[in-house]
């Protein structure tokens, strides 16, 4: 049996996975000082399988098409100072390469939540 296929546990790769998104996480709350990085929240990362490029998947508020760029350039900027302490605090033989993505999942969620809320208010007047 493999460590990473081990009956009842969880694959080393989503361990790994977990613990970057953590570890950036907290990077981002506590070390990232570029103004342009406000409220954001890492909601997910996924790993090449040879741990060489994570996507970070990232949300911001307030979630418009200015925040979200500067939130984008301000990360980018920060990228290799990122990946400098991530690779001081997740042992892996690589340190991955970050590349981020905006998840607009957040904003559509609370525009189809007003969408549903006027939708029942239209129908509760009639």
């Amino acid at each position: 049996m493999t460590a990473r296929h081990r009956p009842g546990g969880v694959s080393r790769s989503v361990r790994v996975t977990e613990q970057v998104h953590h570890e950036l996480a907290e990077l981002v709350r506590a070390e990232l000082k570029d103004p342009r990085v406000g409220l954001v929240t890492i909601t997910g990362v996924e790993l090449t399988p040879d741990y060489a490029y994570a996507t970070v998947y990232f949300s911001v508020l307030p979630d418009d098409e200015a925040t979200v760029a500067g939130t984008l350039a301000g990360l980018r900027r920060a990228a290799g100072f990122l990946r400098s302490q991530l690779g001081r605090r997740v042992r892996i033989h690589t340190t991955p390469e970050l590349r981020f993505v905006h998840d607009a999942s957040a904003g559509r969620g609370m525009a189809m939540s007003r969408l549903i809320d006027e939708a029942n208010r239209r129908h509760a007047d009639d």
